[in-house]
């Protein structure tokens, strides 16, 4: 099992074995999980994340091994918004 850089809370390791840490450590406030979907927080993150998405070259626009787009998996961003689960 990879293990993620210092500061980051995930790892993936792509096909061609590069790994790939993204997320920032650690818990909320009140210990709770960090990244809470379809929440105000949820929101102005994936505002902030498309901006630098909207920067990148095409080709890494719709990588989806880039840190940046898979942290706006986990937040399930939606363009600009967080959605949450349909099933909570």
């Amino acid at each position: 099992m990879a293990k993620p850089s210092k500061g980051k809370a995930k790892v993936k390791v792509t096909a061609s074995g590069k790994k790939v840490s993204y997320g920032q450590a650690g818990e909320a406030k009140g210990g709770g999980p960090r990244v809470r979907p379809g929440t105000s927080k949820g929101d102005s993150y994936c505002a902030r994340s498309l901006g630098i998405k909207k920067r990148l070259p095409k080709e890494k626009q719709n990588d989806p091994n880039t840190p940046n787009n898979l942290s706006r998996k986990r937040w399930k961003c939606k363009g600009a918004k967080s959605m949450r689960a349909k099933y909570e």
